[in-house]
């Protein structure tokens, strides 16, 4: 059984909500999840609401996304190439879905003098989306990219299949504006040839916002183009291509409240023309004789196999629903409760912040601490165990960000993030049960199990 958890972007701000339109509070409050119903089981024998604190890992499902799925499901049909009805309504609804994600990332609908128009393909997630583009740059083109990316973006220029003829690794920049020249140095120092940036937006790690702006101009000015990863920022802002300049973006549904397998890489179609399918197989495909084969153009070209319809649905339904204007409310409510975590936190004694440019620096809703004397992962078993808080712990799949930004003796930290189904009640306890844990100890016994720590005995038969 499922209910709803309205978000009102009302709560967090009454500066805000004084300021605010009431067609901007409607449009906020139609943000909602949904999330199951009744708490979870403590190991105490009590129930707890279940405080969500690992949306950087994976965002519940929008209400409104569950209703597109609901409404999309009877009339589901492989598209594109059938003649009936139903596969009829499905590639419309493909589509459409495709023209909602090209208006939520602002697309490029003409060439102009960065290059050619811009395409949307659909992919898995960033993930594929990078590694789709690492197959598609020109032969012989130079990637610049920082040490403190996410795997998502840091691997794949690097693997057999790239196209990349060289990787240049940065270190990590001491400051926004360090980031910038390092970028235009290395790009200017790059051999003669294509060459793309690869940059973050905000970050996975430390909800640190990157000069998005600035790193295009400087790439631009070097002839450069510039691969954005915006997997954590689209949740908590909005983000244009056209806005920002830069000529490749890549998203991932489950991020953004559609978690049902679809991403997003949008773009300069002219690379992605020209490169070889991503995947070989049925619809990347025009023509197949004995000898030869007629690829299709794009999107298709890089879309093999029988899309993943629903999850583009999802996605849509997600982008449609996160106005520029709703996700710039749900920002100033995020940055109110970040506000009141961070603030919380650093009250506690043992308790580090894990930051790269500062404390002070514009971030989305994402915090990553340790505590000194506790292991992240004793501290996330028991916030799970004992409050029924979930948290994430470990390097975040950041591994050399993480692991520079770790202070002497700890070895992985604990993230907190924040999203649509966060309020202020979650937040008091996360802060709550984070001193009580450090002033007394966990309750419970923690035995490891398949590389997590779980209590022991466990009687709250999760599974």
């Amino acid at each position: 059984m499922t209910t709803v958890v309205p978000f009102d972007s009302t709560r967090s701000s009454r500066s805000a909500a004084r300021t605010a339109h009431a067609a901007d509070r409607a449009a906020a409050r139609e943000c909602s999840i949904v999330t199951a119903e009744g708490g979870v089981p403590l190991v105490t024998g009590e129930y707890a609401e279940y405080a969500n604190f690992d949306y950087a890992a994976s965002a519940p499902c929008l209400t409104s996304v569950a209703e597109a799925l609901s409404e999309a499901l009877p009339f589901y049909a492989s598209v594109h190439r059938g003649a009936g009805h139903h596969s009829q309504v499905s590639t419309d609804a493909y589509e459409r879905a495709r023209r909602s994600v090209a208006r939520f990332l602002g697309v490029r609908t003409q060439a102009d003098q960065g290059g050619s128009a811009d395409a949307v393909v659909f992919v898995r997630g960033t993930t594929d989306a990078v590694n789709l583009l690492a197959r598609a740059v020109p032969e012989g083109c130079t990637v610049v990219v920082f040490e403190s990316e996410h795997h998502a973006s840091l691997l794949p220029w690097e693997h057999p299949a790239s196209r990349a003829a060289k990787v240049v690794r940065l270190p990590l920049p001491e400051s926004p504006e360090a980031a910038v020249g390092a970028a235009r140095a290395a790009l200017a120092e790059a051999p003669e040839g294509p060459r793309l940036l690869c940059v973050t937006a905000a970050s996975n790690v430390t909800g640190e916002i990157w000069p998005v702006e600035e790193l295009v101009e400087a790439a631009h000015a070097e002839g450069a183009r510039v691969l954005v990863d915006a997997a954590q920022y689209v949740p908590h802002l909005p983000f244009s291509l056209t806005g920002t300049g830069a000529d490749y973006v890549a998203l991932s549904g489950h991020k953004l409240y559609a978690p049902f397998g679809s991403g997003v890489l949008a773009g300069r179609a002219d690379w992605l023309r020209e490169a070889t399918p991503y995947l070989a197989g049925g619809g990347a495909t025009r023509k197949v004789t004995e000898h030869d084969v007629v690829w299709n153009d794009l999107p298709a070209r890089h879309e093999a196999g029988s899309p993943n319809v629903l999850g583009a649905v999802a996605l849509a339904a997600a982008c449609d629903t996160f106005t520029n204007r709703t996700l710039s409310l749900q920002h100033i409510r995020e940055a109110a409760l970040l506000e009141r975590l961070r603030a919380g936190l650093a009250e506690i004694d043992g308790v580090h912040e894990l930051t790269l440019w500062g404390a002070e620096h514009a971030r989305v809703g994402i915090v990553s601490f340790v505590v000194d004397g506790l292991p992240a992962d004793l501290l996330a078993a028991a916030l799970s165990a004992e409050y029924g808080i979930g948290v994430r712990d470990g390097l975040f799949c950041a591994h050399p960000l993480t692991g520079h930004l770790l202070p002497e003796g700890h070895t992985q930290a604990v993230r907190a993030s924040l999203g649509v189904g966060t309020t202020e009640e979650h937040v008091d306890r996360l802060v709550g049960a984070v001193a009580d844990l450090v002033a007394r100890g966990p309750r419970w016994e923690y035995a490891d199990c398949d590389g997590r720590l779980v209590p022991v005995p466990d009687p709250r038969n999760v599974l």
